[in-house]
């Protein structure tokens, strides 16, 4: 009973820390939930984290949140994502409050404008680490279709334009096609 107390107090801990502390969108996120979850608590592989963030990103809601729900339910169950869901919405919403209670100060301060290309910069760092550890996953898979798919749906929205919903569905549905014919070479 004490070490699931402990844990609960402990994801209270870690998802109050990451929220607070990561700025620029749900993908900022997956790296420090890597090192929490995955690399000191061992709580799910870096495998099972890349499907929770896919699974994170296609339910309604913020990534952020999702993800937090997905990996408190895999390290403490229901308790656990009640939790970290609660841990995760609090930081964003006493920093809401106060910024939306003082936004006329806020507006014209250089130095807070300053501060927050700062934190601009931070997250496009934390998104180019998430792309590449993912990248990395997909090619160390071994699937030459997987792995070309990453170029062909970045040429597709950056060269040509491409909505990213048409892409995301092109290739959920190529995706779905490559399993359904492995399990067809498997019979």
């Amino acid at each position: 009973m004490k070490r699931r107390i402990m844990t609960y107090i402990w994801l209270l801990e870690v998802n109050l820390f990451i929220s607070a502390f990561t700025f620029g969108g749900g993908y900022t996120v997956v790296p420090m939930v890597r090192r929490f979850f995955v690399e000191r608590k061992q709580y799910f592989t870096e495998e099972d984290l890349i499907d929770m963030a896919a699974v994170a990103q296609s339910t309604p809601g913020a990534i952020a949140i999702n993800l937090s729900a997905l990996a408190g339910y895999k390290a403490a169950g229901m308790a656990g994502a009640l939790i970290s869901c609660f841990a995760a919405v609090t930081p964003p919403l006493v920093v809401l409050t106060f910024v939306s209670a003082f936004y006329k100060l806020f507006v014209s301060n250089t130095i807070i404008a300053a501060i927050l290309k700062g934190m601009e910069a931070g997250a496009a760092a934390l998104m180019v680490d998430l792309i590449a550890d993912m990248c990395f996953l997909i090619v160390k898979k071994r699937s030459f279709f997987f792995s070309a798919m990453i170029p062909l749906a970045f040429m597709a929205n950056f060269v040509f334009d491409i909505n990213v919903a048409a892409i995301l569905f092109a290739c959920c549905c190529l995706c779905i096609l490559e399993v359904f014919c492995k399990k067809r070479r498997e019979k």
